[in-house]
């Protein structure tokens, strides 16, 4: 977002993305904490389906970028990590995470460095 930027924010409540053929695209911004990832991630492989889908075919489907903050103690618990790894791997530039750890006294795995912030 950049300053003035109209931003919807969503707290609580189902949790679902559920874009039509022809919708303008969206740039969606997810914020998890601990377990608050599973339904954050569910719609983050749902979007990595609609791209893939996107890129195969000319089905309407005209997706946005994606930015997940995700939020834990340590990475170890950072759960499905190496997933999300894999989908911005997948899909440069239109899937990005941000790891923030609160409480990490160990050293940090290379795979994770550059996308971890934090103690």
């Amino acid at each position: 977002c950049t300053l003035d930027s109209e931003v919807a924010l969503r707290v609580g409540g189902d949790f679902f993305f559920d874009p039509q053929p022809g919708d303008s695209p969206v740039k969606l911004v997810l914020i998890a904490g601990g377990v608050g990832i599973n339904p954050l991630f569910s719609i983050l492989l749902h979007i990595a389906d609609l791209h893939g889908y996107q890129e195969g075919k000319g089905n309407g489907y005209k997706m946005g970028t994606v930015k997940l903050y995700y939020s834990a103690k340590k990475t170890s618990e950072l759960l499905f990590k190496k997933n999300i790894l894999g989908l911005m791997n997948a899909f440069p530039g239109k899937i990005t995470c941000h790891f923030h750890v609160t409480q990490q006294s160990s050293q940090i795995c290379e795979d994770l460095q550059p996308h971890v912030t934090g103690k």
